[in-house]
């Protein structure tokens, strides 16, 4: 079978002139450390579903099939529900329960042109982003602010690693803030999500929300938080002084698992 490279990686077989088809896997999380790669491929038969590849895929890293209820899985960055049917040279990651888990950042525009979320690998400076939000028409500015705490299941714990499905997250989150926008009676607001290693006392993620009354802002940064843990393809590793595991996340709404 032909091969090409991509990215200077892995060869990727190239799929046969048949009624096959190959699609492109990537893993995050404790996924890919249970297959124990962050890529892989995958021949299917034509009009295979996410349900088929799930199935077929599990076969090949038996350790994946418990956590095959409780993934989500996304194509070509977009979530797809188990019935999606895919194509050929189909991006296609296997996605954990997420953990919610700008100098440096890589901003998506949203659709109206405005970028109100990024990504990055530096200090947040939550002080300065909400200063560059507020205007005079504004009673309130809301903060949110995770902090990386020195504890968890009791242990104390050493830093923190965090990583993402980086397109696809900030889409989302750039989707949930303009449903933010759209629902709540704000006048703006910017999410940051920092990646990479956090230590103790340090801001893993920071939403500011601006708006004319406290209740709306207050509203609105609480609704953006629970949706980001829900939602945003990140995840976070927690490093203790005798091992380290990815943070359990909460469970997918039932409409992006899709089972």
């Amino acid at each position: 079978m032909a091969t090409h490279a991509e990215d200077g990686l892995e060869l990727w077989p190239l799929a046969p002139d048949s009624c096959f088809m190959l699609v492109r896997l990537l893993l995050f999380g404790r996924l890919k450390d249970l297959a124990g790669r962050e890529r892989d491929s995958l021949e299917l038969p034509d009009q295979a579903t996410v349900a088929d590849l799930l199935e077929r895929y599990a076969a090949r890293a038996p350790r994946l099939r418990e956590y095959v209820p409780l993934m989500a899985v996304a194509v070509n960055q977009e979530y797809a529900g188990r019935d999606a049917q895919l194509n050929d040279a189909d991006e296609v990651a296997l996605i954990p329960p997420v953990s919610g888990g700008c100098g440096g950042h890589s901003p998506v525009a949203a659709a109206a042109g405005v970028s109100r979320a990024c990504l990055t690998r530096d200090v947040i400076d939550t002080a300065a982003l909400a200063q560059s939000l507020r205007q005079a028409e504004d009673g309130a500015v809301a903060i949110f602010e995770g902090i990386v705490r020195n504890h968890s299941r009791g242990r104390a714990t050493l830093y923190l690693d965090y990583e993402a499905y980086e397109p696809m997250a900030l889409k989302e989150l750039e989707r949930i803030a303009a449903e933010a926008l759209a629902h709540f009676p704000v006048r703006d607001l910017r999410i940051v999500h920092r990646l990479g290693r956090l230590q103790i006392g340090e801001t893993s993620v920071a939403i500011v929300v601006a708006s004319a009354h406290r209740a709306a802002a207050f509203d609105a940064c609480r609704w953006l938080i629970d949706t980001l843990k829900r939602t945003v393809p990140i995840w976070k590793k927690e490093h203790f002084s005798d091992g380290a595991v990815w943070a359990d996340g909460e469970p997918f709404p039932e409409e992006i698992r899709g089972t």
